[in-house]
């Protein structure tokens, strides 16, 4: 007993060292265009999020789309850090580890497409083959009759009030 001892010891010690650094164990991502940055302590919990100038540009929904995308990838680099920590305390390829690997859900971390940019104007060459076809142009309207001075209704460009 005597002899298990040191190690004992040494487990305890390299436990409390763990225990010690997981408590600070947070991670941080931004996007790739800078709109958004997300922090997560070691269990994936938000902790703070912000946003660059470019969030201002996005449509909402690609903005919520930037968020999760961007606090998921901040979730995996968390999980690498607590993989890190914890293999020197309970072994590398121990089956407490492969445990630990276990009950750390694999987050679904998508590509980020950057948003895309505003249409730009097309100019084309009046000699260009390739350039669209011409809009049809807006129907016109009917010719207006010419008034018709046997009319009862008319009065001869004056005033409808009464004829002189």
């Amino acid at each position: 007993m005597n002899a298990l001892s040191p190690e004992i010891a040494e487990i305890r010690q390299r436990a409390a060292e763990a225990q010690e650094r997981l408590k600070h164990v947070s991670a941080t991502a931004t996007s790739p265009d800078g709109a958004v940055t997300a922090t997560v302590n070691t269990a994936g919990a938000l902790q703070e999020l912000q946003f660059g100038s470019r969030a201002d540009e996005m449509p909402r929904a690609a903005l919520a789309a930037a968020v999760l995308a961007t606090a998921r990838r901040a979730q995996a680099q968390a999980a690498q850090q607590l993989t890190a920590i914890m293999a020197p305390v309970i072994g590398e390829h121990s089956d407490a580890m492969k445990f630990l690997e276990e009950q750390i859900p694999e987050p679904e971390v998508p590509e980020e497409t950057a948003p895309p940019s505003p249409p730009q104007p097309q100019f084309f060459d009046a000699q260009d083959d390739s350039a669209p076809p011409a809009r049809p142009a807006p129907p016109s309207r009917p010719a207006r009759p010419a008034p018709d001075p046997t009319d009862d209704d008319y009065y001869g460009g004056g005033s409808i009030l009464g004829r002189n």
